[in-house]
């Protein structure tokens, strides 16, 4: 059978790159090694971030795609429209808040300052005395690998093999058993693998940790997460560690977050997890008696200036990209595919692709 399009990557973005070219009429063959990558290590956040107006720009209207879809998605997936509280230590931190209030309203996003007093009412196991926080009710959570599996699935011009590829040949893609595939259309979609394949692209890694909880009865409703999260979240170098707790549907808390270059060491380092919980205990006092069953850690690809990778190499013909999200590629998944095939179809996209193509990154490197 002939394809389209070949994807290298079955995580959220190879996903909903092939989910949105199939509901196009292509026939798309998805290729990946079944490592799981950061699609499974993650937290699976649908969170509006606002660190730049072209972060801004795709996660909103990544999550309003997000909205067409999440009545089709089956339970398993585990969509929920928690909304995120962003936290205020002390009011100095509220004035963030308002500040970050006009910046997405001046976006259409919806937001509401709530104070102290309504913080507490909302949020319980919250420590009393913080300043208060910003509620972005439009925010939400799902769990990635099998929303990933579900986008895979929902179309039956979808076909996954387990495959790894070893090279990427004009429009073919070589396997490690010599075998070569090819299509009028190549995405390179598979994250930190991406390296091996598109060598002159700048990709580093940066590794994360996360801890679950056993279950309880429901005591956190929202997404916390500190106003210092993004600061932490953008660092590019160093050691980070952020408050980021999800409420997950089964009864247990996900706690995040930390970054950490210069590693690919998945071993799970309890200093830097010590860090992280103790921050996390900070906010809410009550974790320190739950019972944490499992810790693990993951790799972000993230690119040069932390904005996805997202368009057809300037010097290869036929071969596209759909990389370096760093922490939120299972929020802008959809939004980052719709871009890639507005500029294959040569169609207006909803908003501007320039940000994030590979033009501002790979001409000084081919230079």
């Amino acid at each position: 059978m002939s394809f389209d399009v070949i994807i290298v990557g079955a995580g959220i973005v190879g996903a909903a790159c092939a989910h949105e070219l199939a509901g196009r009429g292509l026939r798309v063959l998805v290729l990946d090694n079944a490592s799981g990558g950061a699609t499974a290590a993650g937290m699976g956040h649908l969170v509006v971030m606002d660190d730049n107006p072209a972060e801004l720009a795709l996660s909103h209207y990544s999550i309003s795609l997000w909205n067409t879809l999440r009545e089709r998605l089956p339970g398993h997936c585990a969509y929920r429209n928690c909304g995120t509280l962003w936290l205020a230590n002390d009011a100095q931190e509220l004035d963030l808040a308002r500040a970050k209030q006009q910046t997405l309203a001046a976006q259409g996003v919806a937001s509401e300052l709530v104070d102290s007093t309504t913080l507490a009412s909302l949020e319980p196991m919250l420590r009393r005395g913080l300043g208060g926080a910003l509620k972005v009710p439009g925010d939400g959570l799902l769990y990635a690998p099998a929303t990933a599996n579900w986008l895979l699935q929902d179309s039956p011009r979808i076909e996954r093999r387990q495959a790894t590829v070893t090279a990427v040949e004009g429009r073919c893609v070589v396997l490690d058993d010599a075998q070569r595939l090819c299509a009028p259309r190549v995405i390179v979609a598979n994250g930190l693998g991406a390296k091996a394949l598109v060598p002159e692209l700048a990709l580093r890694p940066k590794k994360g940790h996360l801890l679950i909880t056993d279950r309880y009865p429901p005591q956190v409703r929202h997404q916390l997460v500190e106003l210092g999260y993004a600061a932490s979240a953008h660092n590019s170098d160093g050691t980070s560690v952020a408050f980021n707790v999800q409420p997950r549907p089964t009864g247990q808390l996900l706690i995040g977050s930390s970054r950490q270059f210069g590693t690919l060491d998945p071993v799970v380092e309890h200093p830097i997890l010590a860090r992280m919980l103790q921050r996390a205990i900070d906010y809410l006092p009550a974790l320190a008696t739950f019972n944490a069953i499992r810790g693990w850690t993951g790799f972000r690809a993230a690119s040069a200036d932390g904005l996805p990778i997202l368009g057809q190499h300037p010097q290869r013909p036929g071969l596209w990209l759909a990389l370096g999200h760093e922490g939120l590629g299972v929020t802008t998944a959809p939004g980052s595919a719709r871009l890639l095939a507005a500029q294959m179809f040569g169609e207006h996209p909803a908003i501007d692709p320039t940000p994030y193509l590979p033009e501002r990154l790979l001409m000084g490197a081919a230079a």
